[in-house]
């Protein structure tokens, strides 16, 4: 006997089964895509998309997400600048925004990039899978692929797959 054919993720089962559910949704709940944040999810408490930040004494903002991402790429603001969000009157480090920073240290990056970036370890812990694997199939472009990454890394200058800083 055959099986029908399976359903679209979250689309009705024409058999009368119930629809699957995504990881950490409830029942009856809209899906999202796995791993997006869930809207105005950004800040320590879920709060809003509006931030402020403390340079060198003096407040500055309104800030919405997308300034404050832009601002982190560019280096106008670093992991340990003070942010709050809007709500609050409390600070904390622009690293524990959700999503403005990598996941991925910086120090980690620089240690692996030293002890097994001829290998194209420090690639594959940053996401770039298929720089990796060059790097790997080369053995660091014989040593000068290495160097000049390890030195790109100490600079600040590689970001991990997704484009965000490192921490």
């Amino acid at each position: 006997m055959t099986q029908p054919p399976n359903p679209p993720y979250g689309a009705p089962d024409p058999y009368g089964q119930q629809p699957q559910q995504g990881y950490g949704q409830q029942p009856g709940q809209p899906g999202q895509p796995y791993g997006a944040p869930p809207p105005q999810a950004y800040g320590p408490a879920g709060t809003g998309g509006t931030f402020f930040i403390n340079v060198l004494g003096q407040e500055q903002g309104p800030l919405d997400f997308g300034t404050l991402a832009q601002m982190a790429v560019s280096g106008q603001i670093k992991s340990d600048t003070a942010v709050r969000s809007a709500e609050s009157q409390q600070y904390f480090q622009a690293k524990d925004v959700p999503g403005l920073y990598s996941d991925k240290e910086w120090l980690t990056t620089v240690l692996i990039s030293w002890l097994l970036g001829t290998f194209g370890v420090d690639r594959f812990y940053l996401g770039y899978t298929g720089l990796g694997v060059a790097k790997l199939l080369t053995l660091g472009g014989c040593g000068i692929w290495a160097i000049i990454d390890l030195i790109l890394v100490l600079l600040r200058k590689i970001p991990d797959a997704q484009g965000r800083p490192l921490r």
